[in-house]
């Protein structure tokens, strides 16, 4: 009963903010690459402009309107802190503040149906941006058609002067193209995208020998401008960087400034971060969460970085949650994908995950380089026995499964935990 006497406070005050204040709203969704994306467009904008952007996943009803308010920690159960946050909303309607972003980039999360429409009827976007449709909460959506519907309307809610901007490489988000009225960009890696991503090349750092971030070539109009990602080895987050690109373009900022502007930017904690690990091996960082297409990219990421011989690669994989009757095919698709790419070792954590080493050992993986454990912090002692010099291993799963505790097994330097990994706040330590 309170949550939702908050939840309908925090959308009749953050409506009428909108209202008042009137920002370019930029909205973002799709099953994986939002937050990224958000990274990449408010890097951009941020430029020329007064930009706020989503802080951490508040992307729902809780906390899109936070990020309207100007509120960057929630309350928790606290009465008292909920009711400081919405005197702050009430005194944004009751002033007017010379300081309100010109700009807002909102992450916008749909967990269930309906969740698109309410969050776009609260902030109505200028920008949509659509960055891949898959299998990712089909528990509730029950098939990817209605995932589909539900992602769309971050495209079909806008103006006519607007703008819908589209993954080329998703055949499901191109399919929705004909839901907008507005203007259409479109990026990717296949020829046909108005922005496109080629000559990609990971860098590496002269000094250890690991990756330093991509290197790639962006052609737009028949302009090529080159584009360098700092700490970056995943293709997603060359997405990301076209995505802003594409955006910063649609409000006047041109291709060079974009690419200025991208070569200051790094990984998020838990987004392919790169980390030293100990014994001079490699972590590949990216436990903010999981979904099948996600995983696989994560692992073709892994599976290209250059080790020495005698090295191993190993993946580290924990349950995927949220799909429902997909369940154990999602998992058991990424044991024949472990398999197929060579990976060395493969780790697994939690039940459904068991069904990736099951299919893996199908596919003609070892019995002795496969290992399976019920919690992260086993797999991350176990990890750390096995790891020796020159080692690479990929961390990921979903975030209930705690696999940042993993990484921080493993990473030379634990103490820089706090600054380095995901959910290392107060709310997450008890859990």
């Amino acid at each position: 009963m309170l949550k939702s006497v908050l939840i309908y406070f925090l959308r009749v005050i953050s409506k009428k903010i909108i209202k008042k204040y009137k920002p370019d709203v930029i909205g973002i969704t799709g099953s994986v690459g939002k937050t990224s994306t958000k990274e990449a467009v408010a890097a951009v904008l941020s430029s020329r402009f007064s930009v706020r952007q989503s802080v951490k996943n508040y992307n729902n009803e809780i906390g899109l309107p936070l990020t309207i308010i100007g509120v960057k920690e929630t309350a928790g159960r606290s009465a008292a802190g909920w009711f400081v946050i919405i005197v702050k909303g009430i005194k944004l309607l009751l002033t007017k503040s010379k300081n309100y972003p010109d700009i807002l980039v909102l992450e916008m999360g749909a967990d269930k149906p309906g969740d698109i429409s309410y969050l776009t009827e609260i902030a109505p976007c200028k920008v949509g941006i659509l960055t891949f449709i898959s299998h990712a909460h089909t528990e509730f959506f029950k098939t990817i058609k209605k995932i589909a519907q539900e992602k769309r309307i971050i495209i079909s809610h806008l103006q006519q002067d607007g703008l819908a901007v589209l993954n080329y490489d998703s055949e499901l988000v191109m399919q929705n193209a004909g839901a907008t009225k507005a203007e259409i960009v479109t990026y990717g890696f296949k020829e046909g995208a108005d922005l496109r991503a080629t000559e990609i090349n990971i860098i590496k750092d002269e000094n250890t020998g690991w990756p330093a971030g991509l290197n790639f070539k962006v052609i737009y109009k028949g302009s090529i401008v080159p584009v360098f990602l700092p700490g970056a080895i995943a293709k997603p987050l060359i997405s990301a960087a076209l995505a802003g690109l594409a955006v910063g373009h649609f409000f006047g900022v041109n291709l060079v400034e974009g690419a200025q502007a991208l070569g200051k930017l790094e990984p998020l904690p838990g987004h392919m971060r790169l980390i030293p690990g100990i014994k001079n091996t490699l972590i590949i960082d990216d436990t903010y969460n999981s979904s099948p297409e996600a995983v696989k990219s994560a692992l073709d990421s892994l599976a290209q970085i250059n080790i020495k011989e005698g090295a191993e690669r190993y993946a580290a994989l924990a349950d995927m949650l949220e799909l429902g009757s997909e369940t154990e095919n999602a998992h058991r698709e990424l044991g024949f994908k472990v398999a197929e790419l060579g990976i060395d070792y493969l780790i697994t954590v939690g039940e459904a995950a068991k069904h990736i080493a099951k299919a893996a050992r199908e596919a003609g993986m070892e019995e002795h380089k496969i290992a399976s454990f019920a919690d992260s912090e086993a797999a991350g002692r176990f990890l750390q026995e096995k790891l020796e010099e020159g080692d690479v291993a990929l961390i990921k799963g979903s975030q209930s499964i705690r696999m940042e505790k993993m990484v921080k097994e493993v990473m030379a330097e634990p103490l820089l935990a706090s600054k380095m990994l995901v959910r290392q706040g107060k709310e997450w330590q008890d859990r």
